[in-house]
């Protein structure tokens, strides 16, 4: 049984979904401050974007372009305990539109880390969830950078911020590695390049090359560093079969938010999500960080109270003889330390 110190999910991960006002709208029911927000229209072709406390909470990235950081604006304009507030942009509040929020508790702010031969800006790290946020400044030659998690990370996501670079994304699964790269914002297969000195996360750094997409000199970056927690979290690689009946991937908990990527061919990102209590299985909210496409309301997947089973045989989540990436969190752990089992769907 899959055993886990984080009883309650939602302490550090949680789905909102909201409709938008056009003006000043405050988002409660998260749980928590969050640290890291990624905003998506469901319902119309809009941006993805990112907003950090790190960098500022009134300051996005877009998952699907190259854009640099985007700050000021009436985006996300205040945090509390319990969420944050939306100003009026159209991305994150037109009236009448939908919207999907997915939000993890980091540490805060975070302060400098000096485990690596950079010294990020910012380390905002929870050990507890396996999550932390790395901002630091590029130097141009191989170079080493304090993550805060005290294991080493299986995902970690990079952006240049102040440049128009390519998103980067490391990943210690075996059709990955550390020899080889997806980019966040396209549909492109994995490509072999030395971003990240071919050498996987310690313990304590990343391991970053001098290419400009992660390293160049007097460029500002971040990081949004992940490894797997029993009953929270799951990383990893499956293989697709090009059956309907696809197969299950075992995450020890009900899934709230599943994010994939075929490795050896081009193919969009998908994220299936549910965050509506009376829907039943197979899960429809279906988006792509690479596209500003509009939520598909696709069946391709079921939450189980342990993984994730795949219900098509659709070349972006189950082509036979590719394999995939994905990431995990969790609505509930199938058993949390206190042996309570989370309700099966």
């Amino acid at each position: 049984m899959a055993y886990t110190p984080i009883n309650k999910s939602t302490d550090y991960f949680n789905t909102k979904l909201y409709t938008g006002t056009g003006s000043s709208q405050v988002i409660t029911g998260i749980g928590f401050q969050p640290d890291f927000i990624w905003t998506k229209t469901r319902n119309e072709a809009e941006i993805h974007c990112l907003n950090t406390t790190v960098q500022g909470i009134n300051s996005y990235l877009r998952s699907n372009a190259v854009d640099q950081l985007e700050t000021g604006g009436s985006n996300i304009t205040a945090q509390s305990s319990d969420g944050y507030t939306v100003g009026t942009e159209d991305r994150f509040n037109q009236s009448s539109n939908t919207f999907v929020s997915w939000n993890w508790k980091a540490n805060g702010l975070g302060s400098s880390n000096t485990d690596g031969t950079i010294n990020s800006t910012y380390t905002s790290a929870s050990v507890t969830s396996g999550f932390s946020i790395v901002t630091y400044t590029g130097t141009g030659t191989s170079a080493t950078i304090g993550h805060g998690l005290g294991v080493a990370p299986q995902l970690v996501i990079y952006k240049r911020t102040n440049n128009t670079n390519n998103w980067f994304v490391y990943s210690n699964a075996p059709a990955v590695g550390n020899t080889k790269y997806l980019n966040l914002d396209t549909t492109g297969a994995v490509a072999t390049y030395n971003v990240f000195q071919n050498t996987d996360p310690s313990s304590s750094v990343l391991y970053v090359s001098g290419d400009s997409g992660a390293n160049a000199s007097t460029g500002n970056y971040i990081a949004y560093c992940f490894t797997e927690v029993q009953g929270f979290s799951k990383m990893g690689q499956y293989a697709g079969n090009g059956n309907a009946n696809g197969g299950f991937i075992y995450c020890g908990f009900k899934p709230a938010f599943f994010m994939i990527k075929e490795i050896q061919s081009a193919s969009d990102w998908h994220i299936s999500f549910n965050n509506i209590a009376t829907q039943q299985n197979p899960i429809k909210g279906l988006l792509y960080p690479n596209s500003t496409g509009t939520d598909s309301n696709t069946e391709s997947v079921d939450f189980l109270s342990n993984g994730v089973k795949i219900r098509t045989s659709g070349g972006g989540q189950n082509e036979s003889n590719k394999d995939y990436i994905y990431l995990a969190f969790a609505a509930a752990p199938l058993v949390g330390s206190n042996n309570v089992p989370a309700n099966a769907r």
